[in-house]
């Protein structure tokens, strides 16, 4: 009598916790935490009181955004933020604040290419500024913001060229993060750019996919090359622990940047590549579900998180999702997707009222000692993103 008591009594606790999981998971809303995130950002956009000025973190112990200039890499991610809130909110004060932002940027379309991540910079602003108001002057830019970062490449290599400052140092060399630039390139080769950008796009994908990503589905953070003869010389993993280990952030360009290069080229192998980084990632995942900035620190547990790692994720998979063709992958990233966004969305990640960024807990360079475990721009930026695009699948369902 007492076996069976307790079997029931068992059996009661777990039918109550399912019922209290799908109660708390019914509860998450990416339409509510649009809404608050809209507000926070419209409160963090009335103190900045320059238009050429740009948020890109914010250090422990300060409460508002830390500023950088337009030639940052990350100068572009505020006023693609601007342009997702708008796109929420329809807010004319936020749609005016966007095309202000946006506009301070229009010099590094013409001006040499001293960044590859002009992709970051004048995409995240201008292409989501076209996409929402198809001004014809940010097409311009745009078209010549592709030109510009085009003079990068080398086809020797057959990829564009990183940090072109550091070229004494790593002869020609490749890193992950480029993949996200790619998308400046398709894009133009499909409004009224020269067909050589699609041919440099594919060229360069394909370059970082035969030697970044390692027989283990992991990446190398950037590929060092000669120059001349397009020899693959070394991986390293410059932001990551060491050379061999997995760097979260690289790895999460690699799932969006593959994801990308598939749907604009149509070529399988790099979609296979996006599925075998995505599965990679997610089996390494720690408990809790979001990554610590290299899986492979020894520190773990007690290493640094990325939330901006997580957030890039959630969005890469979100697109990975939307061109697999098979029903089980495509509910597996969706599903992975919604619970990085909800893990985001709640404590210890989302900041509430703690500062002015909606995440906390990412992790810039730590080799470097530098933004270390604060809010970073562009975490916020893939997370408003990834919120968006949550938003109008479950709108379509």
């Amino acid at each position: 009598m007492r076996i069976r008591l307790s079997l029931i009594l068992f059996v009661s606790f777990i039918l109550f916790s399912c019922a209290s999981k799908k109660k708390e998971i019914a509860q998450f809303s990416p339409e509510k935490v649009l809404d608050q995130s809209v507000e926070k950002i419209k409160e963090a956009q009335s103190s900045i009181q320059n238009v050429s000025d740009f948020p890109r973190n914010i250090p422990e112990g300060q409460t508002n955004w830390e500023m950088v200039g337009a030639r940052d890499w990350c100068s572009g991610f505020w006023p693609g933020i601007l342009w997702y809130a708008y796109e929420h909110s329809n807010d004319a004060g936020l749609k005016s604040n966007a095309m202000k932002s946006t506009e301070a940027l229009e010099k590094i379309a013409y001006s040499p290419a001293e960044n590859h991540d002009i992709g970051f910079m004048l995409y995240c602003s201008y292409g989501n500024g076209y996409r929402l108001t198809k001004k014809e002057e940010y097409k311009k830019v745009l078209l010549a913001a592709a030109d510009t970062l085009a003079t990068l490449y080398n086809p020797n290599v057959g990829s564009i060229l990183s940090w072109p400052i550091k070229k004494d140092e790593y002869d020609h060399n490749t890193i992950v993060d480029n993949m996200m630039n790619l998308e400046l390139l398709f894009w133009a080769a499909k409004n009224g750019g020269s067909k050589h950008l699609y041919e440099l796009s594919e060229s360069h994908a394909k370059v970082t996919m035969d030697n970044l990503v390692r027989d283990d589905a992991s990446m190398f953070h950037l590929g060092s090359f000669n120059g001349e003869s397009g020899e693959f010389l070394k991986g390293v993993t410059h932001q990551g622990y060491a050379d061999d280990s997995m760097w979260a952030r690289g790895q999460t360009w690699g799932i969006y940047g593959f994801a990308i290069a598939y749907r604009e080229t149509g070529n399988k192998d790099f979609l296979n590549t996006s599925i075998k980084l995505t599965d990679h990632f997610l089996e390494r995942l720690p408990e809790d579900g979001i990554p610590y900035w290299d899986f492979d620190d020894p520190k773990i547990p007690n290493a640094p998180k990325d939330a901006s790692a997580a957030a890039i994720a959630a969005s890469g998979m979100l697109e990975l999702a939307g061109l697999v063709e098979d029903l089980e992958q495509k509910q597996k990233y969706t599903e992975a997707a919604k619970i990085l966004i909800e893990k985001l969305s709640n404590a210890p990640y989302y900041s509430g009222d703690a500062n002015q960024a909606l995440l906390l807990h990412s992790t810039g360079h730590h080799p470097r000692n530098s933004e270390i475990d604060v809010p970073i721009v562009y975490a916020d930026y893939y997370y408003m993103e990834a919120l968006l695009r949550l938003k109008k699948l479950e709108a379509s369902e």
